[in-house]
């Protein structure tokens, strides 16, 4: 169901450079529409821009009167500019929540692994999974990571990896997986948010171990709701499906990677 409704932003922060938390009131939007973590919002970020912007969801919160949400977003453009610029108190055109998060239940234990901004919906996985989830994430550079504190404090362990090797190990995620892998399979999945490369490596990688993989694929959005075809997806099956819609998480084995 469609949801559209003004957001009042309750508090902003900077986490570096680039990246801001942002945490907005939203009605009952989680309580009308929450699936499961990994769903998105679709934002609309100035009167001269047409086309929304989706935000992952990072964490959300079913409280009285109004529900509350935190979305963590990059300053990429235009757009993400503007939103970057409003003050707490302000309100923003926010629809969700949309798509259809990762397959988990609360008493599971998952390997949950982001890169960059991938991460945000890794430590709304690793909350609903109280502590007993592990979280590698992966960073471009100690400058760029984000969210540290909170995954620690969410999950029973958490491993890193930067590019440049100046924050935790020097490498990509996907070596760190299979790690991690190598020495404790009894995973109930690992969910994967972050680049498509970044998810064809982890995908290969789980399947060599037997662990089922999820994974939340990032691809340029029209409407956000599936009435356009600008997020289209290609499956293995010679189907292609809404990223927005039947999305944004696939099993990883019905993703065409080679597409």
């Amino acid at each position: 169901m469609k949801v559209e409704r003004k957001c009042k932003i309750v508090s902003k922060d900077w986490l570096n450079r680039d990246a801001v938390y942002m945490v907005l009131e939203v009605g009952d939007m989680v309580r009308t529409s929450w699936k499961g973590p990994g769903q998105f919002v679709h934002v609309k970020c100035g009167d001269s821009l047409l086309l929304r912007r989706p935000i992952s969801v990072c964490s959300c919160m079913e409280e009285e009167p109004e529900d509350t949400l935190a979305i963590v977003f990059e300053v990429r453009g235009e757009g993400t500019q503007w939103l970057a610029n409003r003050p707490a108190g302000h309100s923003v055109d926010v629809m969700g929540l949309l798509g259809n998060g990762f397959t988990m239940k609360p008493e599971g234990r998952y390997l949950l692994v982001g890169g960059g901004i991938g991460v945000p919906p890794m430590l709304g996985c690793a909350q609903y999974t109280a502590g007993k989830s592990t979280a590698i994430v992966g960073f471009r550079s100690k400058e760029k990571a984000i969210l540290l504190d909170r995954l620690e404090k969410e999950c029973a362990k958490v491993l890193t990896a930067t590019d440049d090797g100046s924050l935790g190990c020097h490498g990509f995620v996907d070596a760190l997986v299979r790690q991690e892998l190598s020495e404790d399979k009894n995973y109930d999945a690992v969910l994967a948010c972050g680049p498509k490369p970044m998810l064809r490596n982890v995908a290969k990688v789980a399947q060599e171990f037997g662990v089922p993989c999820q994974v939340s694929m990032e691809e340029r959005m029209g409407c956000g709701v599936g009435a356009c075809l600008v997020c289209a997806c290609d499956m293995k099956d010679g189907s292609r499906k809404h990223v927005c819609k039947d999305g944004p998480v696939f099993d990883s084995k019905e993703v065409d990677w080679d597409a």
